[in-house]
């Protein structure tokens, strides 16, 4: 029997069948399309928390894209695999013509792609990539001499000027919903069949609250409130358009905006700049600091044990939730980096295996931004006092009660350092290394 000629629509960061890019060339495309998930055994195998909160977020954003295709006679293709492998499988059992996926910036990503692509080529298909889940891309925002920013303000001004309704214009996908192929449900792998438990929690609403938009600037950095969006995770995830959102809010408030450019910002330098995402410095130099890397240390760190309330707050935060609040985010990555002297690689490596929201690009440049090691960082002697920050943000200790409930008692842990002797010690081994 025949093979039937299809196209293949593969998910991976996009995980929404309205305003999405790969789908909509698919759709238009004019052969039935067969939509496709991997649940990919090179990034699962190496998460070692088997109640991990995105996998559990994933599996529920994909049953919710099957719940959709079943009212229309087709069904999501969900595997668990290595992605080279399951292209093999699809390429035996359907004709494919074309793959359409959208862009995806990281290192493993790329080597991924390529090999997918010399897959294809091999068995006479294509695989067509698409901008998705920014605004603006790789060389698509240069300076004038057609290099790429290393410093966000004069990139903000360049991307706002260049801005148009072109670059926010929807894809209307439902347009051409009669063109997925149509098949019976077909099995979805469950979190127990990979090796991952449900772990019950409450995922943040996908519902864009304009009154938090409205208040951004003014509300932004207060921990104990909701005044930040809480869409990162929708955003990282693909579960909304980075368009729609864009769209929403460009006339409501700039300083919501500007945190949509540093997310565009950091795909730019992720890509142009691929050894910051291979655990090297942005400014190479920074490679030269002699770091402490206490164990003992680093493990109070992550426990929410180092004696500052603001930092053991977020901590805990993050730990039980998988979500910190920005303004403490820079706080506890000052902490570790500066304070404690240990590498800014051991704080991005924790984030990554507990931030619900984790983005290589972004993380990678909040953390090497707080070590001083990135474009447009921070400089390297600017070092966040906690009990400060904690006077400026949270000065009635609304935050630090409800994570540190018993920070001024007497089983309270002792500061791990001095505020003042590790000051001083930063300074001398940050200089020292940036003399050489």
């Amino acid at each position: 029997m025949a093979k039937q000629n299809v196209h293949i629509c593969w998910f991976r960061r996009d995980l929404r069948l309205h305003d999405n890019a790969a789908l909509y060339h698919a759709l238009k495309d004019g052969l039935p399309v067969v939509p496709v998930f991997v649940f990919d055994k090179n990034i699962l195998l190496k998460l070692e928390d088997k109640a991990d909160r995105r996998v559990e977020f994933i599996h529920q954003a994909v049953s919710a894209m099957q719940d959709q295709l079943l009212q229309m006679g087709s069904s999501m293709e969900v595997y668990y695999g290595e992605p080279v492998e399951v292209m093999h499988q699809l390429l035996l059992k359907y004709e494919i013509k074309k793959v359409f996926t959208n862009h995806d910036y990281e290192p493993y990503a790329a080597e991924r792609d390529a090999q997918v692509l010399q897959l294809l080529n091999d068995a006479g298909a294509s695989l067509h990539t698409c901008k998705d889940q920014v605004i603006f891309e790789k060389e698509e925002v240069l300076k004038d001499d057609g290099k790429p920013y290393t410093v966000f303000t004069p990139y903000s001004r360049k991307w706002k000027a260049k801005l148009n309704e072109f670059y926010l214009e929807r894809h209307p996908t439902e347009k051409y919903f009669s063109n997925f192929h149509q098949q019976p449900a077909q099995p979805i792998p469950s979190l127990q069949q990979m090796g991952f438990q449900q772990t019950g929690a409450a995922f943040p609403s996908s519902q864009v609250r304009d009154e938090i938009i409205i208040k951004y600037k003014e509300q932004r950095d207060i921990p104990s409130i909701q005044g930040t969006s809480r869409l990162s995770v929708h955003l990282r995830f693909g579960t909304i358009s980075i368009r729609e959102l864009a769209r929403h809010v460009k006339d409501m408030n700039e300083s919501f905006l500007n945190e949509l450019i540093w997310r565009d910002f950091y795909h730019m330098i992720l890509w142009h700049f691929p050894h910051v995402g291979k655990d090297k410095a942005f400014k190479k130099e920074y490679d030269l600091i002699e770091w402490r890397n206490n164990e003992n240390d680093f493990e109070k760190w992550c426990n929410g044990q180092t004696g500052y309330p603001i930092v053991d707050a977020g901590m805990r935060e993050l730990n039980e939730t998988g979500f910190m609040h920005n303004r403490v985010r820079m706080i506890v990555a000052s902490f570790l980096t500066k304070h404690l002297l240990i590498d800014w690689r051991w704080g991005e490596a924790y984030f990554a295996k507990k931030l619900l929201d984790f983005d290589l690009a972004a993380n990678n440049g909040g953390w090497q931004w707080a070590a001083g090691s990135g474009c447009d960082a921070a400089p390297y002697f600017r070092i966040f006092n906690p009990y400060l920050q904690t006077q400026k943000f949270d000065p009635q200790l609304k935050y630090i009660r409800k994570w540190v409930p018993e920070f001024e008692g007497f089983d309270y842990a002792k500061p791990v350092v001095a505020h003042e002797v590790a000051r001083k010690r930063c300074l001398e081994v940050y200089s020292k290394a940036l003399k050489k």
